[in-house]
């Protein structure tokens, strides 16, 4: 049997520039990792998120008058990143049979000032451009373009939770 010759006998010996480009090529390669998954994740995170409905409890429907819009207003925490300021969500509610309830925003749909309700004249009235919109919400006259936003509502044991996304 033929002994190994030396070059066989050892390992293929790599030049410091070899092992230089190799070194930078892997560090490179580990920061563009570093930046690149968490960007990707930022980029899909919100797509691949858990949806939850946000029910937000309004009140009790005793207080609501059959026929008549009646403001209920509350309070919210909202946590955004490290921020948790305070949302508040008001809502007029109407009843016609006092087992089905609507829920409409007091929101103008033309420049987003807030609307009351006229008892006499039954119709909700927004002070900055004279919207005024009918009981169930539609535009009666005025500039705005839509009928009042309305909110998704449900009732658990006689509390009325409406849907705000």
């Amino acid at each position: 049997m033929e002994p190994l010759s030396t070059a066989e006998a050892s390992p293929k010996e790599i030049s410091r520039r070899q092992f230089m480009s190799a070194a930078i090529a892997a560090i490179g390669g580990l920061i563009g990792a570093a930046v690149g998954l968490p960007a990707i994740a930022y980029i899909i995170g919100p797509a691949l998120a858990k949806k939850t409905e946000n029910w937000v409890r309004l009140g009790v429907v005793s207080k609501v008058e059959t026929g008549t819009p009646t403001l209920f207003k509350t309070t919210v925490q909202r946590q955004t990143g490290w921020i948790t300021d305070q949302e508040e969500i008001s809502a007029y509610v109407l009843t016609e049979d006092g087992q089905n309830y609507a829920a409409m925003s007091n929101v103008c749909t033309h420049l987003g000032c807030r609307v009351r309700w006229i008892a006499e004249q039954k119709t909700f009235f927004c002070p900055c451009h004279n919207g005024v919109f009918d009981k169930d919400g539609k535009v009666v006259s005025g500039p705005p373009p839509r009928a009042l936003d309305r909110f998704e509502t449900k009732i658990e044991d006689g509390v009325l939770f409406i849907r705000k996304d």
